[in-house]
């Protein structure tokens, strides 16, 4: 059963993590802030980290190795401190923009790079994402030296945080690429999980 959760959870979140880009909207101005479509791919987001923090918790339940469980550990402090950054773009600069588009009110826009590029905001999604890079390379590393699942099983997942900072400075269509290696790693996660269920559901028959 923990093997068949891990697998929904990373197939969840690596399907998340490319309706991220694919719904947000390209551009960060106020009418793509105010769009519903700016909610929903931060949203898509969001549910990712959790998701990406119960499956790794859920495959440090199938290795039981403490490598593992240190890669849950970190991947958990690193959704906890991206998470608070994608709920205010989520949440309040879509207040922002919706507002300054009412009124007419262009200034206001300010507001969403004070908070953007403010020390303590920035420092938090900084060290978060590094964190579940970090995280999602401990994971890899745990899947390569166990003997359970195919070694290269956790490298596509790793990368794909490795270059979650990286992709925020290139072009917006690289973006959506990012998402697809992300689900690609959620899902061959997931596929591998899955099988390993069922041989040990056959071994036990």
């Amino acid at each position: 059963m923990a093997s068949r959760l891990t697998s929904a959870a990373f197939a969840g979140g690596g399907v998340l993590f490319l309706l991220y880009p694919a719904l947000r909207p390209s551009g960060d101005d106020a009418a793509a802030m105010a769009s519903t479509g700016w909610v929903a791919g931060h949203a898509a987001a969001m549910l990712g980290f959790v998701l990406l923090g119960l499956a790794v918790l859920g495959l440090h339940q199938v290795l039981g190795d403490r490598l593992s469980l240190r890669a849950a550990v970190v991947t958990w402090i690193g959704a906890g401190l991206t998470l608070p950054y994608y709920g205010a773009e989520d949440f309040g600069l879509y207040v922002i923009a919706r507002r300054s588009l009412r009124d007419g009110a262009p200034e206001l826009m300010e507001l969403a790079g004070e908070f953007r590029f403010g020390l303590v905001p920035a420092t938090m999604f900084a060290a978060g994402l590094v964190l579940l890079a970090v995280g999602a390379i401990m994971a890899a590393v745990s899947i390569w030296r166990s003997d359970r699942l195919p070694k290269w099983s956790g490298t596509p997942l790793a990368l794909g945080f490795a270059l979650f900072i990286p992709q925020f400075f290139g072009p917006y269509p690289l973006r959506v690429v990012h998402g697809a290696l992300i689900m690609i790693g959620g899902l061959w996660a997931a596929a591998v999980l899955w099988r390993a269920a069922d041989h040990r559901a056959g071994s036990a028959a």
